[in-house]
């Protein structure tokens, strides 16, 4: 069975729950769920909010990302799904799973599998500051 259970880029807000569901699994002794949020400080400077843009090939890249990660860790599920448009904060912007035999290698591929998806997968961040200014955040 292939451990990559979910990939996806959403308009619509993520689920937690959704994702948790798809990584649970009897042979997976640990799970490590990773959220991330829209802050409300970046760098110092309030955010009012934020948008992310994604290439229309993105999610393909996202499931390149997550099936490296299950060839180089002993995963039995893996699970990635990141939010596109318009978020305010407090908003979910990523939620990614990884459930192994042990813990600590479920921490080994969810850390691999979020901090290569930001580096790699082509989403691209426009913040939204109080102040009026805003920045791109890896665009190419």
């Amino acid at each position: 069975m292939n451990a990559v259970r979910l990939v996806a880029i959403r308009e619509t807000p993520l689920s937690v729950d959704e994702v948790l569901s798809a990584v649970m699994d009897p042979a997976a002794g640990g799970l490590v769920v990773f959220v991330g949020t829209v802050r409300d400080v970046d760098g110092g400077r309030a955010v009012g909010g934020l948008g992310y843009s994604a290439h229309p090939a993105a999610e393909d890249s996202l499931r390149a990302v997550a099936e490296s990660v299950a060839q180089r860790f002993p995963a039995v599920a893996l699970a990635a799904v990141h939010r596109v448009g318009d978020l305010a904060v407090g908003d979910l912007a990523v939620v990614v799973a990884a459930a192994c035999p042990h813990r600590g290698e479920a921490f080994d591929a969810a850390r691999a599998l979020i901090d290569e998806l930001k580096q790699t997968v082509p989403i691209w961040k426009h913040q939204l500051f109080a102040d009026g200014t805003d920045e791109w955040v890896g665009s190419p």
